[in-house]
């Protein structure tokens, strides 16, 4: 899944440990999401929307190929 997390966390002037600890993550989560190493649960997803006060899609857009841009 690619995302805006980064954008959004720089947007906001957090670091990741500082948005890790708001949405009751560790920092390494945070890490793999902007990496997109890992896809949030849907619940996280929509936390971090809610944090952030935008839709899911403003961050999170699904691609079905790694390779897709």
């Amino acid at each position: 899944m690619k995302n805006k997390l980064k954008v959004y966390r720089a947007m906001h002037d957090l670091t990741q440990d500082a948005l890790a600890q708001k949405l009751g993550i560790t920092r390494q989560t945070v890490l793999s999401i902007e990496k997109e190493k890992y896809d949030p649960s849907l619940e996280l997803a929509f936390k971090i929307a809610n944090l952030f006060n935008v839709t899911i899609e403003d961050i999170f857009s699904y691609r079905t190929n790694k390779d897709d841009t």
